[in-house]
């Protein structure tokens, strides 16, 4: 009966999960209300809920707050590049799309606006969980994500859907814009960290502990 109600019983591991994804996404729309740290927010999203909801270690706001503080700078200057990148390439597309008339170049030109839109979408979905788990100036995390958001095409075109859905989810039911980010970042984070491993330095030597041992902050 003891067993029923205890902490390690499955059930409650899973609602405090649940519970924990809910105040991960409450505490990322919080953040993210002065827009300018839309950047460090998503990062730090990132970084707890692999941290704490996967590999159970710390705490949801400890974390999350570690990380927001960490990135903030280079979180806040690629998301405001980002967010110049998509008004830009927002715009073209549209006026792209209204320009259709049947021709060849403009077609092409349409084509052109949106394989840009699908590589800021791609390098969006890798940015902010490399910037979260690796120590690198801004050329070189640029220069990073676009390689591998390459490199890993069928799974940079799966976790687009996937956002893209999530952004469609909250466009008909507002309220899960509560619920949404910490769900999104799970789901996306079952392709991310395989990936992200395969670029992780490996600790020579050692024991066989320390071998294991999870690197959260890489240079």
């Amino acid at each position: 009966m003891g067993n029923l109600f205890s902490l390690d019983n499955g059930f409650f591991s899973f609602l405090s999960k649940v519970c924990d994804i809910i105040f991960l996404s409450i505490i990322f729309v919080i953040f993210c209300i002065p827009v300018i740290t839309i950047g460090p927010a998503c990062t730090a999203l990132y970084y707890a809920t692999v941290k704490v909801i996967r590999r159970e270690r710390g705490y949801v706001f400890r974390e999350f707050f570690r990380s927001f503080k960490l990135n903030f700078k280079k979180g806040a200057i690629v998301g405001i590049l980002l967010t110049i990148v998509y008004i830009i390439v927002g715009f073209d597309l549209w006026a792209a799309y209204r320009a259709l008339d049947g021709s060849t170049l403009r077609f092409a030109m349409f084509g052109v606006y949106l394989a840009i839109a699908i590589l800021a979408l791609g390098f969006s979905v890798y940015v902010y969980p490399v910037l979260s788990r690796f120590d690198v100036s801004l050329r070189q995390l640029i220069k990073t994500v676009l390689i591998i958001s390459l490199r890993h095409l069928p799974s940079t075109v799966c976790m687009i859907i996937l956002t893209g859905a999530a952004v469609l989810g909250v466009y008909i039911i507002p309220f899960l814009l509560f619920v949404i980010p910490g769900v999104l970042v799970l789901l996306n984070s079952l392709l991310m960290e395989k990936i992200l491993k395969k670029y992780t330095p490996q600790p020579e030597g050692g024991s066989e502990d320390e071998s294991k041992k999870d690197e959260w902050y890489l240079e």
